[in-house]
């Protein structure tokens, strides 16, 4: 099928990558790349400083709308929107523009680009921007909204609740990302009928991978993922003195950035962990691979933000069993998704008990534990390999769009 015969999937994002090799989540755009076999696929999203306005990636037409004098576009990026706003009070100014630029720019490229179907990730703004499209443009225009987390854990005030109420009411089809999020979605009113639990996906069979010629390290940790509060690092620094008693030789390597990085590296020194902690920064995807295979342990010590937010799912689990590494993470509902066995959750808060069953996990005979992770891999195969996810998103958005 050529690309003009192609029906438009027009997406709506918050998280892009701003350019090839983005350390930011890349998520959708995996996804979108690998709808254009059965769209003309056009991702609308929002502009940040060095990215371009337009641009062809991997097959996908991706549009970058301005909602800002281009050195304040930093709502989205290093940490999130919840996290910004959390942190710097005043971004709330960036907000109207940051909706109602996209509300602008999604309708003149639904009346542009005659666009089939549009498939909205997070339910605000982008799931209320989709719901408001149908009605701007004077013609049915079915949408697909994807929860991920964020926007159902933490956005709970009422008048914000009743907004997502009306989203849900409106969409064609819901999806979510992990079971743990159907019983929020059934607090909002919303059947369990009408909720499909469809993951992101990871790439298990080209990129995350086992390589045997990789020597595992048996004493580092590892950590991977924005340094915000609900990904529970500091819960895993106040952990580690009480692991380094049991084993002196560990060392935990952290790749990530975001807004807490400052505090998280003077909490290392205060714990006397300088020359134990090793904070990499921003790490691209292509190599976080060679990570995941030199690790002794993945420890994702997941907890509920203070502000409700939580965990979606946490594809680093995937990744890093998708390379062979045991994984370790904090007791949050989703991850029961990845993992089946309280053997590898644990309540990452207390620092205690964390450290206990880091000890635990680390001192498990190797056999024993490749062939728990390789069972967790093969799990894992059938549900988050992009190959199996993609499928799934191009079937529902195709029969929503039909």
């Amino acid at each position: 099928m050529s690309v003009a015969s192609r029906p438009v999937l027009l997406v709506l994002a918050s998280t892009y990558p701003r350019w090839p090799g983005d350390p930011e989540p890349g998520f959708v755009h995996e996804l979108s790349r690998r709808l254009t076999d059965r769209f003309r696929v056009i991702a609308l999203c929002p502009h940040a400083p060095g990215a371009r306005t337009a641009e062809r990636m991997d097959g996908v037409e991706v549009v970058r709308y301005r909602y800002a004098p281009r050195r304040w576009e930093t709502l989205v990026n290093d940490g999130g929107i919840v996290t910004n706003l959390k942190r710097h009070r005043w971004k709330w100014l960036l907000v109207p523009g940051f909706v109602l630029m996209q509300a602008w720019r999604a309708w003149r490229l639904c009346r542009s680009e005659r666009v089939d179907v549009v498939h909205a990730h997070w339910l605000i703004p982008q799931g209320l921007i989709a719901a408001m499209l149908g009605r701007m443009s004077g013609r049915p225009l079915p949408f697909v909204v994807t929860s991920h987390g964020a926007d159902l854990y933490a956005l709970r005030g009422r008048p914000l609740q009743a907004v997502k109420r009306w989203v849900l009411r409106q969409a064609a089809a819901v999806t979510v990302v992990s079971r743990a999020m159907t019983g929020e979605l059934a607090r909002l009113g919303v059947a369990a009928g009408r909720v499909e639990v469809l993951p992101m996906g990871v790439d298990m069979t080209a990129r995350f991978r086992p390589d045997d010629s990789v020597g595992r390290q048996p004493d580092e940790l590892l950590f991977v993922g924005r340094l915000v509060e609900k990904k529970g690092l500091r819960h895993l620094l106040d952990a580690l003195p009480g692991v380094l008693r049991e084993r002196p030789g560990v060392r935990l390597t952290v790749a990530g950035f975001g807004p807490e990085e400052p505090a998280l590296r003077a909490q290392a020194g205060r714990l006397g962990l300088d020359g134990v902690v090793r904070f990499l920064g921003a790490v691209p995807q292509s190599e976080l691979p060679g990570l995941y295979r030199r690790a002794g342990l993945l420890v994702a010590p997941f907890v509920e933000a203070e502000s409700g937010d939580q965990e979606g799912l946490g594809l680093v689990m995937v990744e890093a069993l998708a390379c062979g590494c045991p994984v370790l993470a904090g007791d949050v509902p989703a991850v029961r998704d990845v993992l089946e066995s309280d053997a590898w959750i644990v309540d990452a808060r207390d620092p205690r008990r964390l450290a206990e069953r880091i000890v635990a996990v680390l001192g498990m005979p190797e056999s024993e534990r490749q062939a728990r992770v390789q069972a967790l891999r093969d799990a894992a195969l059938a549900r988050f390999d992009w190959s199996a996810t993609g499928r799934r998103y191009g079937e529902l958005l195709e029969r929503v769009g039909g």
